[in-house]
């Protein structure tokens, strides 16, 4: 191992390259990210928007995987931070410390197999399955013709296959015909375009990358497979770490839908025996007649009748799946068509098959409180549709993590907001970590998980940089004491005066964060009749194209939900008010979360706080952190929920937001929004 200057040298390299200035939270950090990866133990930073986090952490990376030649993982949660650290940080910064550190560092971005092109799959006939909404819908069905053409002449032209670099995009839908997944892909050396196979050359290029930028999605694929999509690696690195939980979840979440086993069925239609695919299609109708019986609700146990027709979809997919791939059978060479189809028919089988396991196991624990997957039955509108599916998901990943994640690396964990009610405790025992409080936290009392025994032994450190921004000069949180507490029949007619009092002193400016659908636009049709200025609604074009507008126009007010509290960064007067109509609880008939909290309750925790009260604070947290984006931002966080000001759990709440000046009388605030106003003209 070469000597190679200090971190503190390389941090100071890098910004004044890059045109910066150093700030004293991002030095703190990157000196404990590097303290971090060599003592092997465990990080937890938050630092505020603004600190430079991402230097903080790239750079000790760098240094690390130069210093080691082994390869940093840096997992993000979504394609805007992906393609800031691949398109224009990690580019600099490998051009600035090329002095330094002896030689270029080399990054590459990772992503799952089904995010690229598949050549085999354009370049063959292989047959594709029609959506249920589209077989009557000639619209869509052009649409999606006119879609398919247009990836297929891009293909032509890309050099990475990768989908984001699609501009504009395509749906989902077009998208499954051109790409595959891991279960579906022939593999390099049977594909005859294995050779020049985007996926295999994205992974290429990663197992040479001194720094590797994944997404969470992919790093609990390798956690969960125990295949190793990842290239070998002993430190990761994982932004917008509040997310994490939340995407492993996804991942580890299944579906079993009467439309997926007859889809299987079809798959199969053509390469066994129509006995064998006669018996898949009843199973799929026998489960439409099931679930369409049952009311759409969590299962604590099978609901009669169930086992056996779960019994008769593992069966029928099990037939299916020997006759496709006999023991001991091998695929025929020179047919890659046929091979490729026969994939895509065992990936939907083996879906099917897994599912029907997963459901009929679930309950063999006769303490629910100690089961391994909470168990639903959805029913989702599309078009007017309702589709029914049952839906398996953990009921903790933080036995996962622990011995998956933090069990095989040395890992960093930092995001804007990872302290809930003042503290690393809540969001730590979600990952499998023990808390670091006085008063110890058992995992299993947070995610309803029985934690194992060298839990404790797991060893972390946290630690908070601050903030640039004078939050009590900067922003007001405004709490609307006097407002009647929300209920459940939509906005009443007082928060929309409080509404429309608030976005009239701002004169436009307003970021509108709703707790559903419905109230955003309940709230966008009643005062786009009662304000001068103009209001944009979620839903009414793509989302990037609404923040932009948004962005453009001070006087424009954008309204919308959940995607909205954690992804707009509108620095500048276009944004002053940021209003939350309440606080962000978790539906009270959310099949997990409730579980979890009952899981939590049943070993003598408080289920309310434990996950009702940390899943509101970390979303309260991400909603007005959307205010201050800049060090020259000012403005108004507006919680019209009284409930933060005189419930018991308030303070709590409050804890877990910035420092914010705060006031209950919205004489003070409308003044201080009419001289913001005044100020930007």
């Amino acid at each position: 191992m070469s000597e190679l200057p200090p971190v503190s040298d390389l941090l100071a390299t890098a910004v004044q390259a890059l045109g910066g200035k150093e700030r004293a939270g991002q030095v703190t950090m990157a000196a404990a990210v590097d303290h971090a990866i060599d003592t092997k133990e465990h990080l937890a930073v938050q630092a505020g928007t603004g600190t430079g986090k991402s230097l903080a952490y790239l750079v000790p990376s760098l240094r690390h995987a130069v210093r080691t030649g082994r390869t940093v993982v840096v997992s993000t949660a979504t394609i805007a931070l992906q393609r800031q650290l691949v398109d224009r940080d990690l580019p600099r910064l490998a051009e600035a410390l090329r002095g330094p550190l002896g030689r270029t560092p080399r990054f590459a971005i990772l992503k799952g197999r089904n995010n690229y092109l598949c050549l085999n799959k354009i370049n063959s006939a292989i047959p594709d399955e029609p959506a249920e909404a589209e077989l009557f819908d000639a619209f869509a069905i052009s649409r999606l013709g006119r879609e398919v053409q247009r990836l297929n002449d891009w293909a032509s032209d890309t050099e990475t296959g990768d989908r984001d670099e699609l501009a504009p995009g395509v749906s989902d839908r077009a998208w499954r015909k051109v790409s595959v997944s891991s279960r579906e892909c022939l593999g390099k050396s049977r594909c005859p375009f294995g050779q020049d196979c985007f996926a295999e050359r994205a992974r290429t290029e990663s197992a040479q990358a001194d720094v590797v930028v994944t997404n969470h999605a992919l790093l609990a694929i390798n956690a969960i497979s125990g295949i190793q999509v990842l290239p070998e690696h002993d430190v990761v690195v994982i932004d917008e770490a509040h997310e994490l939980v939340d995407r492993v979840t996804g991942v580890a979440t299944a579906e079993l839908a009467p439309s997926a086993i007859s889809a299987a069925a079809r798959r199969c239609a053509k390469l066994i025996d129509e006995q064998e695919v006669d018996r898949l299609e009843g199973a799929a109708d026998a489960w439409h007649t099931v679930l369409d019986e049952l009311p759409a609700a969590r299962w604590d146990t099978l609901p009669d009748g169930v086992a056996p027709v779960l019994a008769l979809i593992r069966d029928a997919a099990w037939n299916a799946r020997t006759a496709l791939a006999p023991p001991g059978a091998t695929t025929a060479q020179g047919d890659p068509e046929g091979a490729a189809a026969r994939n895509l028919a065992l990936a939907a089988i083996d879906e099917v098959h897994d599912s029907a396991v997963r459901a009929l196991t679930a309950f063999e624990e006769p303490d629910p409180a100690a089961r391994r997957d909470v168990i639903w039955l959805a029913a989702d509108e599309v078009r007017g549709v309702v589709r029914r599916s049952l839906r398996m998901a953990p009921l903790s990943v933080g036995g996962l993590l622990r011995s998956r994640l933090f069990g095989t690396a040395t890992v960093v964990l930092t995001s804007a907001t990872l302290q809930i009610g003042g503290s690393f405790d809540g969001l730590a025992i979600t990952w499998g970590l023990p808390a670091q409080s006085g008063n110890r936290v058992d995992p299993a009392t947070a995610n309803g998980a029985e934690a194992p025994s060298d839990a404790e032994t797991v060893r972390w450190n946290s630690l908070d940089v601050g903030s640039p921004f004078d939050h009590a000069k900067s922003g007001i949180l405004y709490v609307a004491k006097h407002l009647p507490a929300p209920g459940r029949d939509g906005l009443a007619p007082a928060y929309l005066d409080e509404i429309e009092r608030l976005i009239t002193a701002a004169g436009g400016r307003t970021l509108g964060l709703f707790s559903s659908m419905r109230a955003a636009r309940a709230a966008t049709d009643a005062l786009r009749d009662r304000l001068p200025t103009p209001i944009l609604c979620q839903g009414e074009d793509a989302t990037g194209a609404l923040v932009r507008k948004f962005a453009d126009d001070p006087e424009t007010s954008l309204f919308g939900t959940l995607s909205l509290w954690q992804g707009v960064d509108v620095p500048g007067p276009s944004l002053s008010l940021v209003i939350l109509d309440r606080i962000p609880f978790p539906r009270p008939d959310d099949p997990l979360l409730t579980a979890r909290q009952r899981a939590v309750e049943a070993r003598g925790g408080n289920g309310f706080m434990t996950v009702a009260a940390n899943h509101a604070a970390l979303l309260l947290a991400q909603g007005t952190g959307r205010l201050l984006r800049s060090v020259e931002d000012r403005g108004v966080v507006a919680i019209l929920d009284s409930r933060l000001a005189t419930a018991r759990y308030g303070g709590y709440l409050r804890a877990s937001l910035p420092p914010y000046w705060e006031t209950a009388d919205p004489d003070v605030v409308v003044k201080a929004l009419g001289r913001l106003a005044a100020a930007a003209v």
